[in-house]
């Protein structure tokens, strides 16, 4: 088993590519974080206040559920966690991930898309989410970002 995971939620794709591209960079196993209902356009309607994406991300309480869990995550040393970004922080379904395990002794390295928004506080909000974690600081990619800024990027990282 790889000592690197990517994991990523993906609502419409975008972060499904950088993710991709992210695990290839790295040599890492990448799991995508499936919310048990899927997400459809109107869910995503950013400009609707009953929208669900709307409503879950006014309720902190909100924990949507994941349809399938890792196995094992305490055999990797560094977890990339990948999301879109949300009313200027991370998905509701990234805080039921990272309450879904003991990430002890784990760096955590956040990455997001944004339209234009970057992580924000999110690197605080995940940090009080995964206990034992080593949470830093992540950066905000395009699906075009050249492979050359990963790889940089990750290497940085790993060293």
């Amino acid at each position: 088993m790889s000592k690197t995971l990517v994991a990523y939620f993906s609502a419409s794709g975008v972060t499904g590519k950088v993710a991709e591209k992210i695990a290839k960079v790295a040599n890492a196993d990448l799991f995508e974080i499936v919310p048990v209902t899927p997400y459809t356009s109107e869910d995503l309607d950013w400009q609707n206040s009953k929208s669900r994406s709307s409503v879950e991300m006014n309720d902190a309480t909100c924990r949507p559920a994941i349809s399938i869990k890792i196995g094992n995550i305490s055999g990797y040393n560094h977890v990339f966690l990948g999301f879109p970004i949300w009313w200027y922080r991370e998905p509701s379904i990234i805080d039921t991930f990272l309450e879904s395990y003991d990430f002890s002794g784990i760096i955590i390295v956040p990455f997001c898309t944004s339209g234009g928004s970057n992580l924000g506080d999110t690197v605080k909000n995940l940090q009080k989410m995964a206990k034992g974690a080593m949470v830093i600081n992540g950066k905000r990619f395009t699906p075009d970002t050249p492979e050359e800024e990963y790889k940089k990027w990750i290497d940085e990282i790993m060293a």
